[in-house]
């Protein structure tokens, strides 16, 4: 049976993106060591609207590893101290009685702060209309065999495809960059005959959809292969290199 723990909070407050943030400390006691993180802010906020305080603001909605939206910088790290989970995965018996945990918000120019811990990711969505699309004939729908593709190129596709947008590479990135999410949504197409229509155009696109909203580039550090949840190799940054260079040639 997981015991009890108490700990010192350090979280981030910040009223509005154009506002100066600060810290703020909570002291909270007998927290069981089976509660999720998530479980955790939610009973500081209730002790804080019982104080009649304003409640701390982060973003959350599966609570089950899917939508990455539990976007919090727990210690150091995105989505908290374990390899391949979101921070709704992370558990307090992670944390020792005694220890002071910091919590903060995804730091990026491309994610301004809305307040407290939630960040604003709709740039990503922008980096996705730029390119991150296939041509659809609405015609007859073709039989799933039509098109045969190796193995290899769809276990590939399958696994940059599980990139969920949450943004913790970003977070990782010492420079900002979104190379390894923008790498992730062009590889699951690349790879795949349907992704050809568009192949010229999209890797530029979308790279160039990222430096406009303020991302900055790779320097091949890996932290945020080391930090994703969902395990993105940097393998999928070559690849969007290749197709970058591809593009550039046909121009």
């Amino acid at each position: 049976m997981d015991k009890n723990i108490s700990f010192t909070l350090k979280i981030w407050r910040q009223r509005g993106p154009k506002e100066k943030g600060h810290f703020d400390t909570f002291q909270m006691k007998d927290i069981p060591g089976d509660t999720s993180f998530l479980e955790m802010m939610d009973i500081l906020n209730e002790q804080l609207v019982d104080e009649g305080k304003e409640p701390i603001v982060f973003d959350h909605d599966c609570r089950e590893g899917i939508c990455g939206m539990c976007s919090m910088y727990i210690n150091g790290h995105p989505h908290g101290p374990a390899k391949g989970v979101t921070t709704c995965q992370i558990y307090m018996r992670r944390f020792k009685d005694g220890d002071t945990i910091t919590v903060e918000p995804w730091r990026s120019a491309g994610f301004p702060i809305i307040r407290d811990l939630m960040v604003d990711r709709s740039s990503y969505d922008k980096i996705m209309q730029a390119g991150g699309y296939i041509s659809v004939n609405t015609g007859g729908v073709p039989d799933a065999n039509a098109i045969p593709i190796p193995k290899k190129d769809a276990d590939e596709a399958m696994d940059a495809a599980a990139c969920i947008g949450c943004g913790a590479c970003v977070a990782a990135c010492k420079n900002g960059s979104a190379m390894l999410f923008v790498s992730a949504k062009v590889s699951q197409l690349a790879l795949l005959p349907q992704g050809k229509i568009e192949a010229a155009r999209r890797a530029k696109a979308m790279l160039a959809k990222m430096d406009e909203l303020g991302f900055g580039n790779c320097t091949n550090t890996r932290a945020c292969e080391a930090e994703c949840p969902k395990n993105i190799s940097i393998s999928n940054i070559a690849r969007l290199n290749r197709e970058f260079i591809k593009a550039k040639l046909k121009d």
